[in-house]
């Protein structure tokens, strides 16, 4: 019975893999969320196999007590543990680094250090809290999903100068995957950074701005990929993401792959 933690599984990518790993009634599948209240639509997954939990990754001592319950579902180990959750752009995305408005140049360190404590340290605190438990499971996978916008090569040949402190902060989540994966890899445990893939998971209209933001956006990277055509659905990504981590093996522990598990990162 294969046991898989996934982080920010309330919504889009994080729900579609609990969606598509609780379709095989073999799988334990616990779902962590930072809302109890916002479960709706795994509730209605009305699967045995599916165990919600509450925890923030921005605080340790949630992360811990989930560790702890699930240790008691899976009788104290864990196969699977992919970090999903993340802070995303916020409506300053499309400024350059040195675009923040006069008078408000603190605005980029308070994005900067915000999504670096969430998207690195949050990841970090999750990936040792749960650690103890994946070294007593039988595939000893760690997975993080993170973003095209992090890669140097992407940024670089498209001109992406955009979405800083994010990019950034996905760059540095990449590097400590592969520490991870150094220190871990004589013991058999595989860690893998993954991109997404551009995935539409929009719960509401964009505005006019953010309408046109996205369309710069997917200009640049048109760059790089010209026969790209759309954005993928979460449960695409997912069933494509899946195929990668099961053909994670040692030789790849701590790459950065994209969800085609090579560097095409639309």
């Amino acid at each position: 019975m294969p046991s898989y933690v996934i982080t920010g599984a309330n919504r889009g990518i994080g729900l579609a893999f609990v969606r598509q790993l609780s379709a095989k009634p073999d799988n334990v599948v616990i779902a962590l969320v930072r809302n109890v209240g916002t479960v709706d639509e795994l509730k209605s997954l009305n699967r045995s196999n599916v165990h919600i939990l509450q925890a923030d990754i921005g605080d340790l001592a949630s992360l811990q007590r989930a560790a702890a319950e699930t240790a008691k579902i899976t009788g104290g180990s864990l196969d699977v543990l992919i970090n999903n959750a993340a802070m995303l752009p916020n409506e300053r995305d499309a400024l350059p680094l040195d675009g923040y408005p006069a008078g408000q140049e603190q605005l980029l360190a308070d994005d900067l250090v915000a999504l670096f404590t969430v998207n690195v340290v949050g990841v970090a605190h999750t990936i040792n809290t749960f650690l103890p438990l994946v070294k007593k499971g039988s595939l000893k996978k760690v997975i993080v999903i993170s973003s095209g916008a992090g890669d140097l090569d992407l940024t670089l040949a498209s001109g992406y100068e955009t979405s800083g402190p994010y990019s950034i902060s996905k760059a540095a989540v990449n590097m400590a995957v592969a520490k991870y994966a150094a220190e871990y890899k004589p013991q058999g445990i595989l860690f893998l950074a993954i991109s997404p893939g551009l995935v539409d998971t929009a719960t509401r209209a964009l505005t006019a701005k953010e309408l046109e933001d996205a369309k710069k956006m997917v200009t640049k990277f048109k760059k790089i990929a010209p026969n790209w055509e759309r954005p993928l659905t979460a449960d695409e990504s997912v069933e494509m993401m899946l195929k990668v981590f099961d053909d994670l093996t040692p030789e790849n522990s701590g790459a950065f792959l994209s969800h085609k598990g090579n560097k095409e990162w639309l």
